[in-house]
């Protein structure tokens, strides 16, 4: 099995120093701002739901559903996303397409077909492959999680409009 690479504040720190050096522009704008700060996201169920939330709305909308999703079903597990009917999922935020992935998720991890812990000691490509078989889940889903709470280095959500 290959090795897992994840990020780290040493190895941002070396990487936003190397392109600094090639960048003027991106020198500048670190000199000004300093770095961009670490993603502190957990891996795990909660933070996948959340995003989902997060697709093709803003962060505030999204953050603000979660946030109702907690006080209404906390601690978040997949049985807990499961007890919750679609009127009360859609009070909270929940599109009817979220509902969907949201149950899609929470069937697939209680019945096995997805083992979400096991995704942090897979390669990139596996763990996305992994992601990507739920439906509602696609690449950039999967890049995000990759990104934010498993944080590897060498993904990118290409097709984020942000």
């Amino acid at each position: 099995m290959p090795m897992v690479a994840t990020l780290t504040e040493r190895a941002l720190a070396t990487g936003l120093s190397s392109l600094a050096g090639r960048d003027p522009n991106l020198a500048r704008i670190l000199d000004e701002l300093g770095p961009p700060p670490m993603w502190a996201r957990e891996p795990g169920f909660p933070t996948l739901v959340h995003v989902i939330l997060e697709q093709q709305v803003s962060l505030a909308s999204a953050g603000a559903a979660f946030d109702r999703l907690l006080a209404a079903a906390s601690p978040l597990t997949p049985e807990r996303i499961l007890e919750l009917n679609d009127a009360q999922l859609k009070a909270i935020g929940f599109s009817r397409q979220k509902t969907a992935y949201g149950r899609c998720l929470s069937r697939a991890v209680l019945e096995g077909r997805i083992d979400l812990a096991a995704l942090g000691a897979m390669d990139d490509a596996s763990a996305r492959r992994e992601l990507t078989q739920i439906k509602g889940i696609g690449a950039w889903t999967a890049e995000i999680y990759l990104l934010a709470a498993l944080r590897r280095p060498d993904v990118w959500p290409s097709s984020d409009l942000a």
